[in-house]
């Protein structure tokens, strides 16, 4: 009770809210970035964006210790199973960004080499469009993943199952380590 107001200090909310809050605001990023898309996504984390006001500074270069992952840039088919398997480490629940038009649909590059979005491979919880998206357009992606979070949405990985890989000019995909 305290003594100024003679009124009760307490906070009520459930477990289950609290955890969730805790989840939405503590997201480690794994940033999987190639081309002009990966330079506005490190602007992203640098001082004058600050994506550490929004809990998400925890940039993890490590699939195993990531809850999101930033797919920024073209992806060639030779580099999707490397990202595939990047995915397939992280642990569940598993949220992803494709950020640039270059990860969601191809952009302007409608070649045989690069792959036209990589929701084709792996389920994409949210895209931002651009070429390249500004790093206000970043931010606002992973508050929408902690909206997402905090209304107890689960992430695409739990509703879909993601497409196999097929070998691509005779070279197998890499092969998901369980360990």
């Amino acid at each position: 009770m305290s003594e100024k107001s003679g009124t009760f200090d307490f906070i009520t909310t459930s477990v289950d809210r609290l955890i969730k809050w805790g989840r939405g605001n503590s997201l480690w990023p794994m940033p999987f970035g190639t081309a002009c898309c990966a330079i506005e996504m490190m602007a992203t984390l640098a001082t004058k964006y600050d994506l550490a006001r929004f809990g998400a500074e925890a940039i993890r270069f490590s699939p195993r210790q990531s809850d999101l992952l930033i797919v920024s840039g073209r992806i060639s088919i030779k580099m999707m199973p490397v990202l595939k398997r990047i995915y397939d480490q992280m642990p569940d629940p598993k949220w992803v960004i494709s950020m640039g038009a270059c990860a969601s649909s191809g952009g302007v590059f409608d070649t045989y080499t690069l792959v036209q979005g990589v929701d084709q491979f792996i389920p994409v919880d949210v895209y931002v469009p651009g070429c390249p998206p500004r790093p206000e357009d970043l931010i606002d992606a992973v508050r929408y993943v902690q909206h997402m979070i905090q209304v107890g949405e689960e992430p695409r990985s739990l509703r879909t199952r993601p497409l196999e890989i097929e070998p691509v000019g005779g070279v197998p995909p890499l092969a998901s380590s369980s360990a």
